[in-house]
């Protein structure tokens, strides 16, 4: 059992890390108060090849594995979770499903400009009737001629309202549940009867956009469609388990950035004539938070090495999401007590970081599902 990366491992790990600490980190409290989209982020990143770290070169990404992609997402949500779920989104959401089943015309024209990225891309699923019960989808799509014609809202897309691309899950018989579901790769400004609906003002994660998207009458050309009909469920559920692993990464960016602001801070913060980190209480918050972090990348990393190796790694997706999630949830909560009253005014970091980790356990399925998903898993359940 090695767990040691490799030399291309370590030079995107290295090379990110400087990155986000120069460039990314400088800025993020000034993105959390604007909400403004880092756009300037996204083609950096790009140029590197981060917004397609595990896409081929010949599609625009750097052909890297998710192993190295894992350590890039932590390196990007440690500097600024917003930054971090863009990214995710990208390379996950968005380009897994177009990378595994789409045909080499549909990765050249939708994949390569996400991949390399020049445009953002994004993956609308949510509905307002439709979240942990992906099946219920309501937005329709009819086959007529050579076009879909797509109607519905989704709710809740990261990213939608700066998108260029979406794979878009439609249905084209609600009544048939997952076996009509759909997947569409939508261009956003070129399709008519599209619009971007209301942008949602939100918790955390502020310089993300996330917004609805609303069809009504829209003309999606049928060679747009994923893979054949009937297979929509099934690219969604593997889609899902990859964005898992990119979730993941980013919810232990984000405890690693407490637990470092909470170091920093506790050398400097005297009471009593003493540093706070000679206090025992405030010690083993520090190795509490530490210890589980670590116990969360080594469960990421597992999941991202599975998925390398063509190994089934569903059960492993969702263990180390809900699990990295809630850690980091925990390590922010411990940053901002540590920090105490300074933890809760905006001057300093700790709160930002409560307010981005909560997400990680609620979007790309909750943590509850994640749950689900294991001990079916465990039951041999279908």
């Amino acid at each position: 059992m090695n767990f040691a990366p490799t030399e291309e491992q370590k030079m995107v790990r290295d090379m990110v890390k400087k990155f986000a600490e120069t460039e990314i980190k400088p800025i993020a409290a000034e993105l959390d108060k604007t909400h403004r989209h880092p756009e300037e982020i996204c083609r950096k990143l790009g140029e590197m090849g981060i917004m397609g770290v595990s896409v081929p070169c010949e599609y625009g990404g750097a052909g890297m594995d998710n192993v190295a992609y894992v350590m890039a997402m932590i390196e990007i949500s440690k500097a600024c979770a917003s930054c971090g779920v863009i990214v995710s989104v990208n390379n996950s959401l968005y380009g897994h499903p177009v990378k595994t089943y789409g045909t080499e015309e549909q990765k050249h024209k939708f994949l390569e400009p996400v991949a390399s990225g020049k445009v953002e891309g994004c993956y609308a699923l949510t509905e307002a009737g439709a979240g942990s019960d992906a099946a219920s989808l309501k937005c329709r799509a009819e086959l007529k001629g050579d076009k879909y014609i797509v109607n519905g809202t989704k709710t809740f897309i990261t990213s939608g309202n700066v998108a260029t691309y979406c794979v878009l899950a439609a249905t084209t018989d609600p009544a048939s549940g997952y076996k009509g579901v759909i997947n569409l790769i939508v261009d956003l400004k070129n399709t008519k009867g599209f619009k971007v609906g209301k942008v949602e003002e939100k918790m955390g994660i502020l310089a993300s956009g996330t917004s609805e998207l609303v069809f009504e009458d829209a003309e999606v050309p049928a060679a747009n469609l994923l893979g054949k009909p009937g297979q929509g469920f099934q690219q969604m559920m593997a889609g899902l388990n990859a964005g898992r692993i990119g979730i993941a990464s980013q919810a232990i960016g984000i405890g690693r950035a407490a637990l470092e602001d909470a170091l920093a801070y506790s050398k400097e913060r005297v009471q009593f004539g003493k540093p706070i980190n000679t206090f025992q209480a405030i010690q083993f918050k520090l190795a509490q938070m530490a210890t589980e972090l670590d116990a969360a990348e080594l469960l990421v990393l597992r999941a991202a090495w599975l998925e390398d190796n063509g190994l089934d790694f569903e059960k492993e997706s969702a263990m180390c999401k809900f699990y990295a999630s809630d850690v980091a949830m925990q390590a922010a909560i411990e940053g901002v007590q540590i920090f105490g009253g300074y933890g809760y005014i905006k001057e300093y970091p700790a709160e930002r970081h409560m307010r981005d980790a909560k997400i990680c356990q609620i979007y790309e399925g909750t943590n509850e599902i994640q749950r689900v998903v294991v001990a079916r898993k465990l039951l041999g359940l279908r």
